[in-house]
């Protein structure tokens, strides 16, 4: 008997593009599964709810089409069902994907899973764990990057990419480095009490898009990678900003880095947390390297 999978999509993905490629990544895979079962969902519930049913039947491949946002879900539920993840990056950051070296187009995507169902090809990746619950597959992140999330959620004018250029704007103007504790358990100076402006706590190294936030991040040495930018003008964040895309940034007098299996973020300074683009809740928060918590294909 073949692998039971189940391909999960949302059809807006990147744009529609997982809406648009889900019929032809689905027959790919049918030639090399014994059982397919295609999900789409347009919600978070709707995806859980669905992904649990496939499950109770039986499963032992979920197969995720979509960006970072369809990835946390798909993590989350193979974390818990010990069921393995294959990823076909169909979104607009795909950072996942590209932490793991997988192919960024749908097309590819597929391409490369159907060769490794066929190869058995699997390896074993670390999750991040926020308080023992929800899981993560990328990056954390609190401060001034989280606040333009927070902001540019909660707003419902400009579209597209020009609401978080205002965000952008508006969090720029109101920025203050605001009191930090980072609690590495004794690895790499122990606790670190500083006024910041934003952190970073990495399973892998990019987040937004292909920004290597925390450079040396792998998911596969069971520890996390943490980037903190100390107190900084809204000049200097201006001039740190750029230098992200190339992980430049770790060289500013402002910026400190450390590696740990678990962090905690302290101080109630009004932070909110986000994971893999999805809002956590408010510091303090308790981060964990869980090594190996799921499997690939691919």
């Amino acid at each position: 008997m073949g692998l039971r999978a189940a391909l999960v999509f949302h059809p807006g993905s990147g744009h529609g593009a997982a809406g648009r490629d889900a019929g032809v990544v689905a027959a790919r895979l049918r030639d090399v599964v014994g059982e397919l079962t295609v999900v789409e969902a347009t919600s978070v519930a709707e995806s859980r709810a669905l992904a649990a049913r496939a499950a109770d039947r039986g499963l032992d491949l979920l197969v995720v089409l979509g960006g970072d946002g369809s990835v946390h879900q798909g993590v989350r539920f193979c974390a818990e069902h010990r069921v393995a993840l294959a990823v076909v990056a169909s979104g607009t950051g795909n950072d996942f994907a590209r932490a793991l070296g997988l192919p960024l187009s749908p097309l590819a995507g597929v391409a490369g899973v159907v060769a490794a169902i066929e190869s058995g090809a699997r390896r074993r990746v670390d999750l991040g764990r926020v308080g023992g619950g929800e899981w993560f597959a990328s990056v954390l992140c609190a401060g001034f990057d989280a606040a333009v999330s927070e902001r540019g959620n909660r707003m419902r004018w400009p579209h597209g990419r020009r609401r978080y250029d205002l965000a952008i704007a508006v969090e720029l103007a109101a920025l203050r480095a605001r009191p930090l504790v980072v609690d590495t358990g004794g690895a790499d100076g122990g606790v670190v009490e500083l006024a910041a402006t934003m952190v970073a706590v990495g399973n892998t190294a990019f987040y937004g898009g292909g920004i290597p936030v925390c450079p040396g991040a792998d998911p596969a040495d069971g520890l996390l990678d943490v980037t903190v930018v100390g107190r900084v003008s809204r000049w200097d964040l201006l001039r740190i900003l750029p230098s992200l895309r190339g992980g430049g940034h770790v060289a500013h007098p402002a910026v400190r880095t450390m590696r740990a299996r678990r962090v905690a973020l302290g101080a109630d300074n009004g932070w909110v947390a986000y994971a893999d683009g999805e809002r956590m809740g408010p510091l303090p928060v308790v981060v964990e390297c869980v090594p190996g918590a799921v499997e690939i294909v691919g």
